[in-house]
């Protein structure tokens, strides 16, 4: 995508959900992200079992209930927020308060040191970002050795995948690609040494993703 396309695609995911903020956590918009929040819990929670003091960004991290229920499981952990949305971040600030460092930012260019995070989730937001593979080399950068990525995402077999593709240009909610599974493991495939994609229903799948040491 050119730097053009990446703009606007940005700018519409931007005032979408500005829109959606209010109503995000009840409304239609966000049913298929909250279907996929016990599996991000878990295996974010998987992945810091052996880490006293976890921390722990959450990317895309809309409203914040994601991460309030992640820290409700790791109480101990250091959470980072970060989203493109204002109006998202005025909410999660409200919802999780001094529980967390929140931030307005992009995916593909995070304002984080190097190796600063143990765990780093992104849950419905993948699918947004015009330069999926800066983003992923955004995690791997910012994640400690040994660190773990863990993605919720949209999924469909490839017969409706590619219809839908097809349409993406036209979304007014800054929608790039829905990804095969092949298609994942080979942008994360690029920094990271493991990568495991599980389907989640016919709509849904998660990937975790693991830095080398």
């Amino acid at each position: 995508m050119n730097e053009k396309d990446a703009r606007l695609s940005k700018n519409r995911s931007r005032m979408a959900f500005d829109a959606q903020a209010k109503t995000y956590d009840t409304g239609m918009k966000g049913e298929h992200a909250r279907r996929l929040y016990p599996y991000i819990v878990r295996e974010v929670t998987r992945a810091v079992t052996d880490i006293a003091y976890p921390r722990l960004l959450d990317l895309g991290c809309g409203t914040g209930v994601l991460a309030e229920r992640v820290i409700g499981e790791v109480p101990r952990a250091r959470l980072a927020c970060i989203d493109l949305s204002p109006r998202m971040v005025e909410v999660a600030c409200a919802r999780l308060g001094n529980t967390s460092e929140i931030s307005l930012g992009d995916a593909e260019h995070l304002p984080f040191h190097d190796a600063s995070f143990d765990v780093v989730w992104c849950n419905d937001s993948f699918h947004h970002y015009p330069d999926p593979e800066r983003a992923a080399f955004q995690v791997w950068r910012v994640l400690a050795p040994g660190g773990t990525f863990v993605i919720g995402d949209t999924w469909q077999p490839a017969p409706a995948r590619t219809i839908m593709n097809a349409w993406m240009p036209h979304s007014h909610e800054g929608d790039v690609r829905i990804y095969s599974e092949m298609e994942l493991r080979q942008i994360l495939g690029v920094w990271f040494t493991e990568v495991d994609w599980h389907r989640i229903g016919i709509t849904a799948c998660i990937v975790v993703a693991r830095k080398g040491r």
